[in-house]
């Protein structure tokens, strides 16, 4: 799933080109690509019909458009889910349709808002707005770029936990946005290895790890994210290329960019952590 920097970049494409459009028509060509839409495709294409879009709106690494619909009082969000492979492809109208076009939504400019997603693990829905997040995703913790982030509380939290510091950055509850991708930077960057435990590390540690976080992540959307592939795009179609700048994932064998030791790879549920040896000792329990 893209993390947050990848994200953002979606959503300010969208905030560009979608953002003040009528929805005029839309057709869902697969569907496990509303598969969370209770009522399904045509209960989707119904609420959105004549909705327009008036904000695009992100928190961690969910995304959706908040919409005014033609035939409700209160505003409603369109919640995306990118999965590991979605795409949100803004269109001319009669461009040739991708192989793996899932939902397309036509805009009153003429152009197309396409949902494109090879793997078929994403999908939109139609959310009620509570406060000011969609209502299923209301659990998901401030992300550090969201103006009711507090440090002090996450780090309170951390200290009251009993687990791994890289599991615990994962933990969308606790702060969102941050992947495994960005784990292992911020890890790399504060000299902690990722089995750490959260309650036996000082504030001050904590700390340095979610400000690196933050500042990985405020570097990687200046260079439009990461891509490892041709999956992740932005609204043009167009990759980033921060993955030249990572100093820990990715990295197995190489030396490391702070200390020159060969770079670890160590299996962390079910995926893969880079580390160094040197910098970042494993502890010892």
């Amino acid at each position: 799933m893209p993390e947050l920097p990848e994200v953002e970049v979606v959503r300010r494409g969208l905030l560009g080109h979608v953002v003040g459009k009528r929805i005029v028509a839309v057709e869902v060509l697969h569907p496990r690509a509303v598969r969370r839409q209770l009522g399904g495709a045509a209960d989707l294409i119904g609420l959105l019909a004549g909705a327009t879009v008036t904000a695009a709106r992100r928190r961690g690494k969910y995304l959706w458009l908040e919409a005014d619909p033609a035939a409700a009082a209160d505003p409603i969000a369109i919640l995306v889910h990118l999965g590991m492979s979605g795409q949100m492809l803004v269109q001319s109208a009669g461009a040739v349709d991708e192989k793996h076009l899932r939902i397309r939504a036509t805009l009153d400019d003429g152009t197309e808002l396409r949902f494109v997603d090879q793997r078929t693990f994403g999908s939109w829905m139609v959310d009620d707005i509570v406060g000011s997040v969609p209502a299923s995703i209301a659990h998901i913790a401030p992300d550090p770029f969201d103006p009711g982030y507090d440090q002090s509380a996450v780090v309170k939290v951390l200290r009251g936990k009993h687990t791994e510091i890289k599991r615990a950055l994962l933990d969308q509850t606790v702060v969102s946005g941050v992947g495994n991708i960005y784990a292992d930077e911020a890890l790399w960057r504060s000299q902690i290895h990722g089995q750490r435990l959260t309650d036996k590390l000082p504030v001050k540690s904590l700390r340095a790890v979610l400000d690196n976080a933050a500042a990985v992540m405020s570097e990687a959307l200046d260079q439009g994210g990461t891509s490892f592939d041709a999956l992740y795009v932005n609204v043009n179609g167009q990759s980033g290329y921060f993955e030249r700048s990572l100093n820990a994932y990715g990295r197995e064998g190489k030396p490391c960019r702070r200390c020159g030791a060969a770079m670890r790879r160590e299996h962390f549920m079910n995926r893969s952590s880079f580390s160094c040896p040197r910098c970042q000792v494993r502890p010892r329990f």
